[in-house]
């Protein structure tokens, strides 16, 4: 069973890939076999709304990382998409992935039944709109989403700290979330 953490953070060892690596380890301790994707290591670049993806049934674009991410994502069993949170919303080139992937893929269920959801990293407010915005794009794409005990909406980062380690109650949201994950997987995939 394969799970990707798709990091949208361009920071280095950011609060956002911290709460990605804690799902991603809970879930390589259950047996699962494990990805993070650093976005920041990658150019994605926007869509360009050209619609070609809709006769082809995939991205045209070139010249990016896109579809060597994209690949990672229809190989995986199940995709955790993390960001931080700007002004609001989800960080804009895991964003960019994401249109890319689902638009290019909408018409032929690429990602139907697929298990996953999103993590987003605020240190005060903006979590839900981005929270949302992320869920959005599960939903739309026909993932099966787990829950948690609370939302995936994690604090760290007032004035730039890295300070993930001190969110205690996400660190715990997260590791159920990826519980979740993991059993869903098993029913699903087993």
């Amino acid at each position: 069973m394969k799970v990707l953490g798709l990091v949208g953070s361009p920071r280095s060892d950011s609060n956002t890939e911290y709460f990605v690596k804690v799902a991603l380890d809970h879930l390589e301790e259950k047996g699962c076999e494990v990805e993070m994707v650093l976005l920041r290591n990658k150019k994605i670049n926007p869509c360009r709304a050209c619609y070609k993806c809709w006769d082809r049934g995939e991205c045209v674009q070139s010249g990016d990382d896109f579809k060597e991410v994209f690949g990672k994502m229809v190989e995986a069993d199940a995709i955790i998409a993390a960001s931080p949170v700007h002004y609001g919303y989800a960080h804009p080139t895991l964003w960019s992935l994401l249109v890319r992937a689902g638009f290019s893929t909408f018409r032929k269920g690429t990602f139907s039944r697929k298990i996953g959801g999103p993590i987003t990293v605020a240190r005060r407010a903006g979590h839900n709109t981005a929270f949302t915005q992320l869920l959005s794009w599960f939903f739309i794409n026909d993932f099966i989403v787990p829950g948690s005990i609370y939302w995936n909406v994690m604090v760290a980062g007032a004035k730039g700290a890295r300070d993930a380690a001190n969110d205690e109650e996400g660190i715990m949201i997260v590791k159920h979330f990826a519980e979740n994950v993991y059993w869903l997987l098993e029913k699903t995939r087993r």
